[in-house]
């Protein structure tokens, strides 16, 4: 058996489980290739990867061609800090005005638009731009960050700037939680391949479960790279959730639902998850 080609994202929101991948050797098992979310979609499309986390609209939009693995997601139940929107005006107020997003995540493009749009009730002009913050604003009334980008902005958030943790308003708008990315099998190696696929799975279960258990000296490790101190990266880790229970599912479904609604998605698909 071919080893299974895994999919891995270069932001610090991964940090804690590729940690744990090379605590447990699980990087034997595995052909680790990192990329960003886009890329990883992409490359899943293509087949060039058996497994990857790609965004969940990616995801909704190609479902035909996945299924899901049953425990694991980048999610939030509330404040996640590195999905940021940062505005010149409140958020109500962006009718009218031109909102840059970050061309780095689908997902969290769709979720900024479906809080514009239906929750602060605004209409606003949407250009996609690299995540360089001043540059988004020198052209923008508004701006959304994803990962690092977003990290450093809300630990040291501009002046005079209205600054939004996006997990947090989906939150508190719809009650449930919010998922960004999903880790997505190919149909066809899932079909193929099935031991290799719960051998994925079970991996990543692993560290996971190595990762909460060590999360101060995941934190540590995180601050010999960055100027913010270990404990800011400890809150971030605290407040990112790696789940995909029922909940989550849930708000999954009302994420793919209000997408469709505001014209970002054809059709609301069936959530399918290997092995049920």
């Amino acid at each position: 058996m071919a080893r299974p080609r895994l999919g891995h994202i270069q932001f610090i929101n991964c940090l804690p489980l590729y940690y744990g991948m090379v605590k447990n050797d699980v990087l034997l098992d595995v052909d680790l290739v990192k990329a960003n979310p886009a890329d990883l979609a992409r490359e899943l499309i293509d087949g060039t990867l058996d497994v990857a986390p790609i965004p969940a609209i990616e995801y909704a939009r190609h479902a035909e061609d996945f299924v899901l693995l049953p425990d694991i997601a980048i999610s939030s139940d509330g404040k996640v800090q590195s999905i940021l929107l940062i505005s010149k005006v409140p958020a109500t107020e962006l009718s009218g005005r031109t909102v840059a997003l970050t061309d780095t995540s689908r997902t969290s493009q769709v979720l900024a638009r479906i809080l514009i749009e239906k929750h602060w009730g605004a209409s606003a002009t949407y250009v996609e731009m690299p995540p360089d913050l001043p540059a988004m604003l020198r052209d923008a009334d508004a701006a959304l960050l994803i990962g690092d980008e977003a990290l450093r902005a809300y630990w040291d958030q501009p002046e005079g700037l209205f600054a939004y943790d996006l997990g947090t308003v989906w939150t508190e708008w719809t009650g449930l939680p919010m998922v960004y990315a999903v880790w997505a099998v190919r149909r066809s190696y899932a079909a193929e391949q099935p031991e290799a696929v719960q051998t994925v799975a079970d991996a990543l279960s692993g560290s996971l479960t190595y990762c909460r258990a060590h999360l101060d000296d995941i934190a540590t490790y995180a601050a010999r790279w960055e100027q913010f101190p270990a404990e800011k990266f400890r809150s971030y880790f605290d407040a990112l959730q790696f789940r995909f229970q029922p909940r989550y599912r849930e708000g999954l479904a009302r994420y793919l639902a209000e997408a469709a609604a505001i014209g970002q998605l054809e059709a609301v698909p069936a959530i399918e998850v290997f092995g049920e």
